[in-house]
């Protein structure tokens, strides 16, 4: 009896303490509906699957010279055979043979020690990915454009010693050093038929120019059309007004193409090194005539005829070295002299067209360095190339009568906005 009482009294106790224990531990996570979708959902790319406390990890590389992409795809963590996978989805999108050594690449992938990447984005240009995804049926690639945002500025300057010069100066907190050099180009291209950016801007000139600044989400800025340019040269003012779908061109306030017969400059890189009248020859040494221009250039720069013509001359001409001369309308002729030589097709009775590369900068002859030697005949005279060529340039073609209003139009908004004393900044 009294060991029943004590058996009682022990299961007694078990059981209150079995209570209390249940009493007083949590329950168990049940699988609600909410946590079967957040298991079973997968992850961006697809495939994986991971609680969500865990996030993204990154990892930029770049391609090394000689690298192929499925090396670098294992060498991100990809095994093979997903990277061979992942190599046939981006051939639909780019030829991975022809993509260029220092190629940006980034993976994605979820920040777990045992996960492979399920992303791939290959850098192709600025505004120009090539994405690669892992999903349930394998990896897929896409093409994304990144769109740029444009603006338009105006940039205004003063010469004092070049272009190049000023348009880095008033450009500064505009447009980046590369972007800068570029619009010397740009405008040296619209205005080469009136103005030789080399020879005739002179301390004091100056130029006011708007162009469209197209920026990308990054940040980088490249440089898009000029709409409009004033240049004031020697007191004249010289505009400039594009005009025209597509490409377009660049008239003046009177409506006419700035395209003339004859270019201002035989160099498309222009550094003069002497002038025409009286300097000391470089080998004679003794003080002379110098009766054309020298363009300072690299040995091979090509030279351009300045206008249509025929080759009257192509062969060696003592202390001309190689030269060539080319016959225009109204009895100009222009003489290349110190070439290192001619360009295919170009001998005597060829005819060349305006713009076309004739020759090539050499040292051929009586010269010292690489430099081209460009004289300019007016019915068998020499004469100063820059006053010859200015007199023979003419106003080109002018607007058509039917699109005249339109560009008198866009004319006068151009202007207004050009001359504005603020910069003008007009995004879209």
């Amino acid at each position: 009896m009294r060991f029943t009482r004590a058996r009682a009294a022990a299961y007694g106790t078990v059981a209150i303490l079995a209570a209390l224990a249940l009493r007083f531990t949590p329950e168990l996570p049940g699988r609600t509906d909410a946590g079967a979708q957040a298991s079973s959902s997968p992850a961006r790319g697809g495939s994986i699957t991971a609680p969500p406390i865990l996030g993204w990890q990154e990892r930029e590389d770049t391609l090394g010279r000689g690298e192929s992409l499925s090396a670098l795809f294992v060498r991100a963590g990809l095994p093979a055979a997903s990277a061979k996978e992942a190599l046939r989805a981006a051939s639909g999108e780019v030829d991975a043979r022809r993509i260029p050594a220092g190629l940006r690449v980034t993976t994605r992938r979820i920040a777990h020690p045992d996960s492979a990447p399920a992303e791939v984005v290959l850098a192709l240009a600025v505004d120009r990915l090539i994405r690669l995804r892992r999903t349930p049926g394998g990896w897929a690639g896409s093409e994304e454009r990144i769109p740029w945002r444009t603006d338009t500025v105006v940039i205004a300057g003063e010469i004092r010693t070049s272009l190049y010069a000023a348009t880095r100066t008033a450009g500064a907190k505009m447009l980046p050093g590369g972007a800068r050099t570029e619009l010397a180009w740009k405008l040296a291209d619209i205005y080469e038929y009136r103005v030789d950016m080399s020879r005739d801007l002179q301390p004091g000139d100056a130029f006011r120019v708007m162009v469209e600044r197209q920026v990308s989400p990054n940040g980088l800025v490249r440089l898009g059309n000029v709409l409009a340019a004033g240049f004031d040269v020697n007191g004249e003012r010289v505009s400039a007004i594009r005009f025209g779908d597509g490409r377009g061109g660049y008239y003046d306030v009177h409506g006419k193409s700035l395209r003339a017969a004859f270019l201002r400059a035989p160099l498309e890189f222009r550094r003069i090194s002497s002038v025409f009248g009286m300097r000391r020859h470089p080998i004679l040494g003794v003080w002379k005539a110098h009766k054309g221009t020298d363009y300072s250039a690299a040995s091979g720069t090509p030279v351009r005829a300045i206008g249509d013509g025929v080759v009257v001359r192509a062969g060696w001409g003592r202390g001309y070295g190689n030269v060539l001369e080319i016959r225009h309308r109204n009895g100009y002729v222009t003489r290349h002299g110190h070439l290192r030589g001619f360009a295919r097709g170009v001998h005597v009775g060829a005819r060349v067209d305006i713009g076309q590369t004739v020759a090539y900068v050499g040292s051929t002859g009586l010269s010292t360095a690489p430099h081209l030697h460009f004289e300019v005949l007016v019915g068998g005279t020499q004469r100063n190339p820059g006053e010859a060529i200015r007199a023979a340039i003419k106003g080109g073609d002018p607007i058509p009568a039917s699109q005249r209003g339109a560009f008198e139009a866009l004319r006068d908004r151009m202007i207004a906005a050009l001359e504005s004393p603020s910069v003008t900044v007009a995004a879209r």
